[in-house]
């Protein structure tokens, strides 16, 4: 035994005198790189925000609007009136390991291969696809996101039954698209928009139109697609025999006679801010009543985003120069500070108005009457500098974030991505002593099951990669895990001592406390150890106890973990053969396959 323990010892020394010397090799790196386009000038313009002075200039065909696609690895810019698409690599790539985030700096660099058709329009960015629609082709043109990041662009087309200004989206294993009627309407000069539909990859129709008459605006947000109708907000969310559709009625305490025609998602709580008329927003809750909260503002809205960094906050500018900041939970403005001289909302909609974006701490916003980017501190809304753009700076997208440089590495982060620390504890053998509490923010965050890749066949190259080290087929791997993997829980999400458990998309809440933690010993001698938290508060149907396995045993970032709940404490313990897995819900199916495959 001393012998053992004398090994183990020198192995851990090795390691952590490893681990110090990685450590001492990396330095982490905050940076944020905005682009803007100008109103006039056929020009995008990019610079760091820490380092302005630092720039790079592309020329379009015209005016742009961007989109950070693919968490701002690329840049999308869509020339409506212009006919083309032009894509660039933003030069920073964040890689997101759970304890922490890679980050990879390059110059940004304009792709070649530009795509052309009759008047692009609204751009999609959901589940690894960059989706644009070519509102005058009748048809939406299909874009690998991570292929953009490496500097392809390859697409492919999605036919829709006749031209007109929609969009269409992925939906689990389906897609669904707006519809239109076969003709004008009332002398009308284009299609009345009539629903959504799904569709076949190419663009043959599956079942019946949902209707959502005058269809404009749509978003993610955890399990939902939302989308704007004269009617109500449509939802959409993916099931086992399609996607499901439901239409949220506007409410009769909402003012009336206006409607919803612009959408945004949040990533980390099931939310969506949209428009509401000129002068409102509405907080749209996708699951739970009610489904509506009206924010009435004091002036015509300009522009509004949400906060990816904190989720509980969105920003409105209003045209009096007034920027606001929205409480999204309790859906009303929390605070208002005057930003810019005022910008009348009379005129054409895309008369030159500023636009808003998000860099960490800051709000970033466009001026172009004063040739200017203003950066203003989004906690206190006062401003934290300006930046002159030449000409006229209008629309406006961001990329980047923080995490950690790989000094003398070229920036090849596929080591480093798939380092799960000790690899003896990883696997299950390590001494009692080196085992540590854990808190329940080891497990903070957005996840979703890995059931579903099960089951459409995703994880399909991760079982033949275990058959070619193991006893069974690849079959057999798989049916395996079809019974560990097993669960009608599809995503969790965990903030402070709060877990929800998403069923269907419906949430069922419980506030959870430490209670300790269990060792066990598997057949094969290798060992685990469950993190327990007991259940204080919250809805009955939440269980009591939930037990988390993530192969470590000492405080981390999860950035995986296996989950059993029930409500009884031992009894839980005694299960080994279900143990659903979720991983974070922001990365799609590829980035999961190849952190399996490196396990």
């Amino acid at each position: 035994m001393r012998r053992t323990l004398a090994c183990a010892t020198g192995i851990s020394l090795i390691l952590a005198a490893t681990a110090m010397a990685q450590e001492a090799d990396r330095d982490d790196a905050t940076l944020y790189r905005v682009f803007v386009g100008d109103h006039a000038d056929p020009k995008i313009t990019a610079f760091d925000l820490s380092a302005p002075d630092k720039r790079w200039t592309f020329e379009t065909t015209g005016q742009s609007k961007l989109y950070g696609v693919d968490d701002g690895a690329a840049v999308v810019a869509v020339q409506s009136d212009n006919d083309v698409v032009h894509f660039f690599r933003s030069g920073i790539v964040l890689d997101s390991h759970g304890d922490h985030s890679d980050i990879a700096i390059a110059d940004p660099v304009a792709l070649e291969n530009p795509l052309t058709g009759p008047r692009p329009f609204h751009v999609i960015d959901h589940a690894g696809k960059v989706v644009i629609n070519f509102d005058r082709g009748g048809y939406a043109e299909i874009v690998d996101a991570h292929d953009l990041a490496a500097g392809k662009v390859e697409a492919e087309r999605l036919p829709q039954a006749r031209a007109h200004h929609g969009y269409a989206a992925p939906i689990g294993k389906a897609w669904v698209t707006s519809v239109a009627s076969n003709a004008p309407v009332d002398g009308d000069a284009a299609p009345q928009r009539l629903g959504l539909q799904q569709v076949k990859a190419d663009g043959t129709p599956v079942g019946a139109v949902a209707t959502c008459t005058g269809i404009h605006g749509e978003a993610f947000s955890g399990a939902y697609l939302a989308t704007g109708c004269e009617e109500g907000i449509l939802t959409v969310a993916a099931g086992a025999d399609g996607p499901s559709f439901k239409m949220l009625p506007y409410p009769a305490d909402l003012p009336a006679g206006e409607t919803t025609g612009t959408l945004l998602g949040s990533k980390s709580l099931q939310v969506f801010l949209g428009n509401y008329g000129d002068k409102g927003l509405v907080v749209v809750d996708p699951a739970d009543e009610p489904h509506f909260q009206h924010i009435e503002l004091p002036f015509r809205r300009i522009d509004f985003v949400l906060d990816p960094a904190n989720a509980r906050f969105g920003y409105v500018l209003t045209e009096d120069g007034t920027l606001h900041q929205i409480d999204v939970l309790h859906g009303k403005v929390a605070q208002s500070a005057r930003v810019t001289e005022p910008y009348s909302m009379d005129g054409h909609w895309n008369d030159p108005r500023p636009r808003l974006a998000m860099a960490g701490n800051e709000v970033v916003m466009s001026d172009p009457k004063a040739g200017m980017v203003r950066r203003i501190a989004k906690d206190t809304l006062e401003g934290a500098g300006t930046i002159p753009v030449e000409g006229m700076p209008y629309n406006i997208a961001v990329a980047g974030g923080s995490g950690v440089v790989h000094e003398g590495d070229g920036h090849d982060h596929a080591a480093h991505a798939h380092s799960h620390g000790d690899p003896k504890i990883y696997a299950g053998y390590f001494e009692d002593s080196q085992i540590q509490d854990r808190p329940l923010s080891d497990y903070a965050g957005d996840w979703q099951s890995l059931y579903p890749y099960l089951q459409d066949g995703t994880l399909d190259p991760v079982w033949a990669h275990k058959a070619e080290s193991g006893t069974m087929s690849a079959d057999g791997v798989k049916a395996e895990y079809e019974t560990g993997y097993r669960t009608d829980v599809e995503r969790i999400t965990i903030e402070g001592d709060v877990v929800t458990f998403y069923r269907d998309g419906k949430p069922v809440k419980g506030t959870y406390a430490d209670d300790g933690r269990e060792t066990l010993t598997y057949k094969k001698g290798n060992r685990g150890v469950r993190f327990i938290f007991k259940k204080t508060d919250g809805d009955a149907e939440a269980p009591q106890f939930i037990q988390f396995s993530d192969h470590g045993i000492a405080p981390a970032k999860a950035d995986h973990y296996h989950l059993y709940w029930g409500d009884d404490r031992a009894a839980l313990l005694e299960e080994v053969t279900n143990w659903p897995t979720y991983y974070p819900s922001s990365l799609n199916a590829k980035e999961i396959v190849s952190e399996m495959l490196a396990h």
